[in-house]
């Protein structure tokens, strides 16, 4: 099935390193570097900062984020392992969260009403959560309870979604899942359904019913929330297993076919590994697939020597590359770089964020509302209940 881009949104990304560069070589590294920060005692400042602030601050940092913000996290790891990490710590007043808006949003739904959570830069969105929003959500759920389809379709969302849209989930019979559990939650809906409709990542839910369940690429349909009727018809949504939402990763998404054989021809006996939020004909050609934490568990576990192109975010390629010096490891693609909103949290940012904590002042806390929260919750609850 082939991939096109959705219709152009509001926060639409706009890719750094969108540009080709013929002349480059495969690596880790990205034509035209982020610029280093302009205040040189930045890395003092922050350093200051945290410890003044001592047990009162936890930070929490995704793998996607630069290396000049990891350096003064906590925790690394993925969107809900940190979420996790933050509720488990109820000492900490401040949760500071490098990573998106969506990820803050669920450590605000999981942490203590008396914990402030704080996203460095407001502008940190995904765009992928924006392709799913609650308006043209409840729309296509009226669409499938005119047709008499609501009660027998079950709603499950990724991680990588809104507050809103996980509140939708909840209230609607649903679950979260992960990119590592995502089987689990498909075939728990199954066994309560006879279909199901999947946000927002159009690719991640592919992927996994075909290639874990079995399913067929007949048994998925694409929802367009931009056509009326997601441009689907009466016939198409009765008959469908699976109703796909027209979201994706603006990174993920842009690896190709293409990308996969030219490492191949350039570099003999390379390992390609994906995340699964790749396209489904990446995912088929690739050697291993996984999400970001089996991705670096699979690097670790790796012999020396062994060659390795990876398809997923440049910050966490280039770390892992770094991190592991006896294996070669390189990009997927040569010109797709950086998450350009994972990278509004800078240490400008922080720095800004942390001080005014250590003044007294709250800047940028997220907050969640109650009805939101507890129905999030509820889904989220369901997912830590999967067999």
């Amino acid at each position: 099935m082939s991939f096109t881009e959705p219709s152009p949104t509001a926060t639409a990304l706009l890719l750094l390193g969108r540009g080709s560069d013929p002349s480059s070589e495969r690596g880790v590294d990205c034509p035209g570097e982020l610029p280093s920060p302009s205040d040189p005692d930045l890395v003092t400042r922050a350093a200051a900062a945290k410890a003044a602030l001592g047990d009162r601050l936890f930070i929490l940092g995704h793998h996607y984020q630069r290396d000049e913000v990891i350096q003064f996290a906590d925790v690394t790891g993925d969107s809900f392992k940190l979420a996790r990490d933050a509720a488990a710590r109820p000492e900490a007043k401040y949760i500071v969260f490098c990573g998106v808006h969506f990820m803050a949003e669920s450590a605000d739904i999981l942490t203590g009403p008396e914990q402030k959570v704080i996203l460095p830069d407001l502008a940190a969105g995904c765009s992928m959560a924006d392709m799913a929003v609650l308006g043209q959500v409840e729309a296509a759920w009226d669409r499938l309870t005119e047709l008499g389809l609501a009660a027998t379709t079950v709603p499950i969302t990724y991680m990588n979604s809104s507050a809103d849209i996980k509140g939708f989930v909840g209230r609607n019979g649903g679950t979260v899942c992960t990119s590592s559990n995502a089987e689990r939650a498909l075939k728990w809906a199954f066994e309560r359904g006879e279909r199901v409709i999947f946000l927002p990542d159009q690719h991640l839910g592919r992927n996994t019913a075909v290639l874990e369940l079995g399913l067929s690429l007949d048994d998925c349909v694409l929802y367009d929330p931009h056509k009326p009727s997601g441009g689907l018809t009466e016939e198409q949504l009765r008959d469908a297993k699976m109703i796909l939402w027209r979201g994706h990763c603006s990174v993920h998404g842009r690896f190709t076919l293409d990308s996969v054989r030219e490492v191949r021809e350039r570099v003999p006996g390379v390992n390609v590994l994906v995340h699964p939020e790749c396209r489904h004909d990446v995912v088929l050609a690739a050697d291993q697939v996984g999400s970001t934490e089996y991705i670096i568990k699979a690097i670790e576990a790796a012999p020396a020597g062994s060659k390795w192109a990876i398809g997923t975010e440049l910050n966490l390629v280039r770390r892992l590359g770094n991190a592991h010096p006896d294996k070669q490891i390189m990009f997927l693609d040569r010109t797709v770089c950086y998450c350009s909103t994972m990278n509004r949290i800078d240490l400008p940012h922080l720095v800004w964020a942390l001080e005014e904590l250590v003044a007294g002042r709250v800047v940028n806390e997220i907050t969640v509302d109650a009805d939101t929260a507890h129905h999030a919750r509820v889904a989220l609850a369901q997912m830590l209940a999967l067999p």
